[in-house]
Formats: C-alpha cells, sequence, structure tokens
C-alpha cells in the first residue's frame, strides 16, 4: 500500500497497489503491521457500512469525544464520494483546517482518520456505499457534531446538497462548540 501524508497530523490518504494479471488484480487494502510501520492506529474494533440513496446526500462533520477515541479507515465500496476529515483538535498546528478528496469504487482509495479529527461526506453518485473500519466502539455520550458550512473550515462541497439529516443540520458552528480538547 501506499501512504500519503495529507499536512494534518495523522490524516493519511491509503492507496492500494495492485498486482495485476490475467484473472485481474489482487491488492492489500489493510495490514495492520503496515499501519503499525505508519503510526496509523490498527485497531479495528467494528466495521460500519453506510448506504446513501441520492447524489448530494451529506453526513457530518462528526467525531467522538475524549475520552472515547475511534480513528477511521473510510473506503468507498459503491459509488463514488467526497469525503473531508477536519482537524478540531484546538491544540493542533492545524487546527481548523480541513482536506477533501475523491474516493470512488473505481479509485479504491482510502482515507484515514485519526481520533478526535471530525469526518463527513458528500455521495457524488446516486446509491453510493461508505465502509469504516472503527478502532473503538461506538459511544453515543461521546458524540460529537460540527456545522457542515461552517465558514472557519472553508469546505467548498461539490455538489448542492440534496439530503441531510435534522441532527447533522442542527450542529452548531466550531467557535460556538465548548468540549474537551484533545
Amino acid at each position: 500500500m501506499k501512504y500519503t501524508d495529507t499536512g494534518i497530523d495523522g490524516v493519511t490518504v491509503v492507496d492500494i497497489e495492485p498486482f495485476n494479471d490475467e484473472r485481474g488484480f489482487f491488492a492489500m487494502s489493510f495490514s495492520a503491521d503496515e499501519f503499525a510501520k505508519h503510526g496509523l492506529d490498527s485497531t479495528v474494533a467494528q466495521t460500519n457500512f453506510a448506504y446513501n440513496h441520492a447524489r448530494g446526500t451529506l453526513r457530518g462533520l462528526h467525531r467522538q469525544m475524549p475520552p472515547y477515541a475511534e480513528a477511521k479507515l473510510v473506503r468507498c465500496t459503491r459509488g463514488a464520494i467526497f469525503a473531508v476529515a477536519v482537524d478540531v483538535r484546538r491544540e493542533s498546528k492545524t487546527f481548523g483546517h480541513h482536506v477533501g478528496l475523491d474516493l470512488t469504487a473505481e479509485n479504491r482509495r482510502a482515507l484515514f482518520v485519526p481520533p478526535y479529527v471530525a469526518h463527513g461526506f458528500q455521495t457524488l453518485a446516486d446509491d453510493s456505499e461508505v465502509m469504516h473500519q472503527v478502532s473503538g466502539p461506538y459511544e453515543p455520550r461521546g458524540e460529537q457534531g460540527f456545522r457542515w458550512d461552517d465558514p472557519k473550515f472553508g469546505i467548498s462541497w461539490p455538489l448542492p446538497i440534496t439530503v441531510i439529516s435534522e441532527k447533522d443540520t442542527s450542529w452548531r458552528p466550531i467557535a460556538e462548540v465548548g468540549y474537551v480538547s484533545r
């Protein structure tokens, strides 16, 4: 696999390196040993799928607050998404910065999001499916969200929002959020 730093501490793009032959290809998409060598949390406590009917659906921005650490390896297994990681760790030198990239079933790219960094995505195609390998179990008491359109983040979502949950529209801008930082 190929690991590319994004400039936000711990947020890493993970690309497969396929071995091609007449049958198609074979590639590794996860290795605990390789993740450890690159300083990434390789714990997988659960795997989640998110299926999205409509292009333009937005999910996020979410994270688990301390002490509920949750690293994620995010991969689009059907369709296409624009995935975003936002550094909301107040002590970080890249606080408020974000990285966004297209994850598609065709490019087989993944985004590693370290604990306490917010994550969200927008679907770029109908019937998109996203898989998250997560390092810790979801803890409702630790859930925190941030406004998807917060000007502090300056995220340019590629499409108009067609579907978003009431919960995701109710998150506040980061300037109004009081929380335990990490």
